[in-house]
């Protein structure tokens, strides 16, 4: 084999292991390689191949609940930042079992890319109560009750752990967003992805952290179709911040866009 055909084989070789790697990553995460049946949180007690690709269950023991659509959004966006050179870190907001920040670090992992961090931010103890007085959106709001969604940070760890990827480029922000992100020590993200649930929670993220999205970074909003004050509290501060943004669907729940120079746009 000539030197050229070798070097492009290899490429092409390269190229083919890491998409076999991070497929079988977000397979694993998602449980659809193994087909775990929901918590009966949302009433259902089955593996539905569906529902799992959408994320519309929630997994007895995958570890995210964000479905196969959402996952493949992060790769496509990572992927994305990574090859066009876009400075920053990545974060989450609301990780629950780790599983979308799991992701990034795989990629990073797949790619050999040593300077960016992905960051972890979460109370580790579930959601606060609503704050009705202060964000009247959230009033009955009732994800505080749940306890499936009280992860530890030491199982979020140990999540991590089993794919051989918790190491000094995950940084971990634990606490209220309130109370954490504001002085967060982040220069640059290239990835903000929110996950917060609630309108206080949505609204906290973005006000603390959207002025740190590089020019070209993407923004991606989790539960934008299907919570209404996570909806409100983009729709406001978007407003506030006289941006206009193309919003660009992913799979009915969620959303992104890609914030450009004063504005954004798809």
């Amino acid at each position: 084999m000539k030197a050229n055909d070798l070097n492009k084989w290899l490429v092409q070789e390269r190229a083919r292991l890491i998409d076999n790697y991070l497929n079988l990553i977000q397979k694993c995460l998602g449980g659809t390689i193994y087909e775990d049946p929901p918590l009966q949180a949302l009433g259902s007690d089955k593996f539905d191949p569906v529902l799992r690709e959408y994320g519309w269950d929630w997994p007895s023991m995958a570890h995210t609940m964000i479905g196969q659509k959402r996952l493949g959004n992060i790769r496509q966006l990572v992927e994305s930042v990574l090859g066009n050179g876009i400075e920053g870190d990545f974060i989450e907001t609301g990780v629950w079992r780790g599983g979308a920040c799991i992701l990034m670090r795989a990629i990073l992992d797949a790619y050999h890319i040593t300077d960016r961090c992905v960051w972890l931010a979460d109370s580790f103890e579930g959601l606060p109560p609503p704050n009705e007085e202060m964000y009247p959106a959230d009033a009955g709001d009732n994800f505080h009750t749940f306890n499936d969604l009280r992860i530890s940070l030491e199982t979020v760890q140990h999540n991590f752990q089993k794919y051989g990827l918790w190491d000094q480029q995950v940084r971990v922000l634990k606490g209220w967003f309130k109370d954490t992100l504001p002085n967060a020590p982040i220069d640059k993200l290239a990835i903000l992805r929110l996950d917060g649930d609630m309108y206080e929670s949505t609204w906290d993220a973005l006000n603390a952290l959207y002025n740190k999205v590089s020019i070209g970074g993407y923004v991606i909003v989790d539960d934008y179709h299907v919570v209404q004050g996570c909806k409100l509290a983009v729709q406001t501060f978007l407003a506030e911040k006289r941006l206009s943004p193309v919003l660009q669907e992913i799979d009915g729940v969620g959303v992104y866009w890609q914030v450009a120079n004063g504005t954004s746009s798809s």
